[in-house]
């Protein structure tokens, strides 16, 4: 689709440092607000009002593929910044360096700020080390998948997505230019077939309902923990949880392709096969596949159905930069909310965590009283992770990344 933008003489050169896509960075906001959202609904326990049917009908309007599709966002943007940023010549061990520099030391600090909020029982190693080892999402049991910080189950996935980067590359790079649409939509198709298998042959739910929900406990007080945080949860020796769901949301295989949708979608860009620049239909496209995760399966609400749109979003915002067409996306707050969205992913969990702790457990509130309290938990989580993105994440990558300033690459969840 041509928008009249010649993009060809804006192409950057191969062989140097490409320009930084700082609409891409400021949507990354977004996608991590639409997980918060999700997580304030489900992890702040106000009751009476989570048991209300006002509740169960806002739960209705905001369902879990609000925040999954902002997981879907994080997978292919992944892809499309690992490639953008990988030149030719580039050393494979200082790509993985640079990788573990950008997830472990911020994963590591939201760890133990919900270990010492939600009194972590160290001594159950199943509970804790899967989660640091980021190696939980393995296992379908919800033991290790929920065992610590819940955000971090997708950080699994970006390590495997990492590590399968360069073996993949060179494949990658014989796909012939004019080959590579066939290739995405070869890719697509494969993730339409993957879910169908997990639909037609994994035991789990087949129904269409929209069933992820808050964990209620009996009465209307509301508990000082959120079950995914309390110490019954870490006293279970098992919990298990469905394998079609597993499959199909939290298993790192089962993401891959999503990952790779963004490295092609990268190419389309850098060869100057994506021009168009209008972002109206790709986001339209978006909001009809997002309305259609209603009347689908479980298998396909959480990115079957939206990946597609969200490659063509992700492509037509790093086309933009490349015409200089500066939007919302791309205004110095919304880079700097960028930069700290993968900081105020992991840290908002445990903020909802403690400000449960100190405020919400004992008491009773209605829906303002929700509403409040998710207020307070997005500035504090901001504030959190405006401090550990400035004392943590930017001194050590600017430090020990191997140059002034490596990429900000998107490590998404819900």
């Amino acid at each position: 689709m041509s928008t009249g933008v010649d993009l060809r003489a804006t192409l950057p050169d191969p062989a140097r440092a490409r320009p930084a896509l700082p609409s891409l960075t400021g949507a990354r906001w977004w996608a991590a607000f639409a997980v918060f959202l999700l997580h304030a609904l489900v992890f702040l326990p106000v009751y009476p009002f989570q048991k209300s049917e006002l509740f169960r009908w806002i739960h209705h309007v905001v369902p879990m593929q609000l925040g999954a599709a902002g997981v879907t966002f994080f997978f292919v943007l992944s892809g499309f910044i690992i490639y953008w940023s990988f030149r030719p010549g580039n050393s494979v061990v200082r790509f993985y360096w640079r990788r573990v520099l950008k997830i472990y030391p911020t994963h590591l600090v939201a760890a133990l700020a919900f270990v010492v909020v939600a009194s972590v029982p160290l001594s159950r190693l199943v509970v804790w080390v899967p989660n640091i080892l980021l190696v939980h999402t393995w296992v379908p049991k919800w033991t290790t998948v929920g065992g610590l910080n819940v955000p971090s189950w997708s950080l699994g996935a970006e390590v495997l997505f990492y590590l399968c980067f360069p073996l993949a590359l060179p494949l990658v790079r014989r796909i012939r230019g004019d080959r590579v649409l066939l290739a995405i939509a070869v890719v697509l198709a494969a993730i339409l077939v993957l879910h169908t298998v997990y639909y037609l042959w994994a035991p789990g739910p087949k129904g269409i309902e929209n069933a992820f929900a808050p964990r209620l406990v009996p009465g209307d007080v509301s508990p000082f923990f959120e079950l995914h945080a309390s110490p019954a949860w870490f006293a279970q020796s098992d919990i298990p949880v469905a394998l079609s769901y597993w499959l199909s949301y939290t298993f790192p295989v089962s993401r891959l392709p999503e990952f790779f949708l963004g490295v092609l979608a990268a190419r389309l860009v850098l060869e100057g096969r994506w021009r168009t620049t209008r972002l109206l239909w790709p986001l339209l496209a978006l909001t009809v596949s997002f309305g259609l995760t209603w009347v689908v399966p479980v298998n396909y609400k959480m990115s079957a159905l939206m990946v597609a749109p969200m490659t063509a979003v992700v492509a037509t915002l790093a086309a933009r930069d490349l015409a200089g067409i500066r939007g919302l996306n791309a205004s110095p707050r919304m880079v700097w909310l960028g930069n700290i969205s993968f900081a105020f992913y992991l840290i908002q969990f445990p903020v909802m965590v403690l400000i449960t702790r100190l405020f919400i457990g004992g008491r009773q509130f209605g829906p303002l009283g929700w509403l409040g309290f998710a207020a307070m938990s997005l500035i504090v989580a901001t504030a959190a992770a405006a401090v550990i993105y400035h004392w943590v994440d930017d001194p050590l990558m600017r430090r020990f990344s191997g140059r002034r300033r490596a990429p900000d690459v998107p490590v998404p969840t819900t």
